[in-house]
């Protein structure tokens, strides 16, 4: 007979006192004698890490025995859903460990020829971009990345990396095999065009403006702000500053705007999702810094923490603390929304009904 595990404490998003059981790897709430209380703290539907690159280092793609490191190391973090933003490895192999986090697959970047980092993407030009946009939306799951915009050499500065026209045939074409759309954007020029396609999801973002914000919000668009993303620009500027001018002053302009843009998205109503660019940019493991990213430019902290948790969760489809729903959440000792450093140690961590990884120090 299975063991009937139980947990006692406030039950985020609402922070109501409860005891939660984990029978046959899911959730009920409704009383179970004889069960075993593992822990009581505060516990929080599963952490989700929206922009994450499992399988893929500063070279391309990875072997899989280190991009199972790369899931430990997120899961152990708290991180038991993960929303791939882009990978050359395939990793559809994840979904048959109980192990490792839950994942969903953009399948492999999208960008234009010799306009991106080598290795990573498939590189097309405009007329192939919609086939190659059906093709990864029936090799992934649910969504497809596109690279919107990057540096050009000949302007010197960062420009759409395909026609509008071409990005809207390639939206159009994920959508009609039922897939959803997310591109990476930094500056202002690309994301007009996307947002009137109907992109389903703006990465980084760092160009909106007022008029642009309120297209977002018209047409539903989502953002991912990968602000541990952002604070990397001046270094971009600085790399680029002798070579290209431009691209060193656009980059800092937008380093600079960054928090109130960012800030004017969340309070005109962009829903808005945390994710760390682990295996980009970011090591993997630390969505919690994204977290402490929000809050640093003004978020409050109960909705950055609902970012990483229990409202990613509902926008990528999978339940929370539900009744019957699979067991994936975090216990902390101390309220997480009080204090948001016990994000870093957690005491238990449970992914589809069993303990799993160590809460660490970092």
């Amino acid at each position: 007979m299975a063991t009937t595990l139980k947990f006692s404490g406030p039950v985020l998003p609402d922070g109501e006192a409860r005891d939660l059981y984990v029978v046959d790897g899911r959730i009920t709430y409704e009383r179970q004698a004889g069960s075993d209380t593992v822990a009581e703290g505060w516990i929080v539907p599963g952490l989700v890490d929206a922009h994450c690159h499992l399988g893929l280092d500063d070279f391309g793609a990875t072997d899989d025995e280190a991009t199972e490191q790369q899931a430990v190391d997120d899961r152990d973090g708290g991180a038991l859903l993960i929303r791939d933003a882009g990978s050359a490895a395939d990793t559809r192999w994840i979904h048959d460990r109980d192990d490792l986090p839950r994942l969903i697959r953009c399948g492999r970047h999208i960008a234009a020829t010799r306009r991106y980092i080598r290795g990573y993407a498939h590189e097309v030009e405009p007329a192939d971009l919609a086939t190659y946009a059906a093709q990864e939306a029936r090799n992934g799951d649910g969504w497809i990345k596109l690279v919107g915009d990057w540096i050009s050499r000949d302007a010197g500065d960062l420009t759409p990396s395909f026609p509008a026209e071409a990005f809207a045939d390639a939206i159009a074409a994920a959508h009609a095999e039922g897939a959803k759309v997310t591109a990476h954007c930094f500056g202002n020029g690309v994301l007009p065009g996307l947002i009137d396609a109907g992109i389903d999801c703006i990465e980084h973002g760092t160009g909106l403006t007022e008029d642009l914000i309120d297209a977002m919000v018209e047409h539903g668009t989502r953002l991912v702000p990968t602000v541990m993303q952002l604070d990397k620009f001046p270094e971009h500027a600085a790399a680029g500053a002798g070579k290209f001018p431009d691209y060193a002053a656009t980059m800092t302009d937008l380093y600079d705007r960054m928090p109130a843009t960012i800030m004017a998205a969340h309070e005109a109503g962009v829903p808005i999702y945390a994710g760390s660019d682990g295996g980009g940019i970011s090591r993997h493991g630390n969505i919690v810094g994204e977290i402490e990213a929000l809050v640093r430019i003004g978020m409050p902290a109960h909705d950055a923490l609902g970012a990483a948790s229990w409202r990613a969760r509902e926008w990528l489809g999978v339940d929370g603390l539900t009744e019957g729903a699979s067991a994936d959440f975090v216990v902390y000792d101390r309220d997480p929304v009080a204090d948001l450093s016990v994000l870093r140690t957690p005491s238990h961590i449970v992914l589809r009904g069993n303990e799993v990884g160590v809460g660490r120090r970092r």
